[in-house]
């Protein structure tokens, strides 16, 4: 994937542009700065572009772009960020992934941006995937993304974008056929929205940050189906928080999945797994912890 970059006389001087990020609370002007000015193509353009980050519009909105597992992912304003904790999980989906005899089935529910899927199928150099997100602007743009994605091995993504609510939209072809089911839906607490920093509150949509009363509305929705999505073997990896851990672990459980958690301090990142019994195969352990 690609943005325009080049190198566009400023319009103000570089000192200048990052006092004015700096007074507006950005913690790391200096790189911010570098990034806005290869980005932008003529000096109004990043004029524009720096009033809006000073206003308190996310960097990648500006930009236009995301980084994401060494992807640089189209994110237009308005449609959630992906955040580095989800790396993690993306991390442990392909772990599992390669296990698969032939190219795996993916399935990307609450894409968002279509990162998450894009960057898994990019690790794994062959894949089929299916992606769904409720939200028009980002459907739009996991389009974009997929139809973009560069596979390092040669090999051919099959890509589709769903746009409807979790498994609403997907074909009946796809029941019991995935390998890898992977969600990062909306978990903050309905009462916790306030307290998100202004970036996310502000402008990034509701129904991708706002999980309902404890922040597992839409977890438990999603574990809920995955039973007759995934082929027998399958993987559904849940990304959630550390307190909601044994909540989620155990809506796997009572789904009829094994349930693990993963986690990892580095990047404050937990994934719940559950995986689809079977016959051929020995189960793993329920509730087993696994830390990175």
């Amino acid at each position: 994937m690609s943005v325009f970059s080049s190198s566009v006389p400023s319009a103000l001087p570089s000192p200048a542009i990052v006092a004015r990020l700096r007074a507006a609370g950005c913690v790391f002007a200096e790189d911010e700065v570098e990034l806005l000015v290869s980005t932008a193509r003529t000096p109004a353009e990043l004029a524009a572009m720096v009033e809006r980050r000073a206003a308190g519009e996310p960097l990648q909105h500006v930009l236009g772009w995301a980084e994401f597992c060494g992807l640089r992912v189209v994110v237009e304003p308005g449609v959630f960020v992906p955040r580095p904790r989800t790396e993690f999980l993306i991390g442990r989906a392909a772990e599992l992934a390669r296990r698969v005899a032939g190219p795996p089935v993916l399935l990307d529910l609450c894409c968002g941006s279509g990162a998450a899927g894009a960057a898994l199928a990019v690790g794994l150099g062959e894949a089929e995937l299916h992606a769904v997100d409720l939200d028009p602007a980002a459907v739009r743009c996991a389009r974009r993304n997929l139809a973009a994605v560069p596979l390092p091995s040669g090999g051919a993504l099959t890509g589709r974008v769903y746009q409807g609510d979790l498994y609403e939209p997907l074909p009946a072809s796809l029941l019991g056929r995935v390998d890898i089911l992977i969600a990062s839906p909306p978990y903050v607490p309905s009462s916790s929205i306030d307290l998100l920093p202004p970036e996310a509150r502000l402008h990034e949509p509701l129904m991708a940050l706002d999980g309902g009363g404890d922040g597992l509305d839409v977890v438990r929705r999603v574990i809920a189906g995955a039973p007759r999505w995934l082929a027998p073997g399958g993987h559904l990896l849940v990304e959630t928080s550390e307190r909601q851990a044994a909540a989620t672990a155990e809506a796997v459980a009572r789904a009829g999945l094994a349930a693990r958690v993963a986690s990892s301090d580095e990047l404050d990142a937990t994934a719940v797994i559950g995986t689809r019994p079977d016959p051929d195969r020995p189960s793993l352990p329920p509730h087993a912890a696994e830390p990175e």
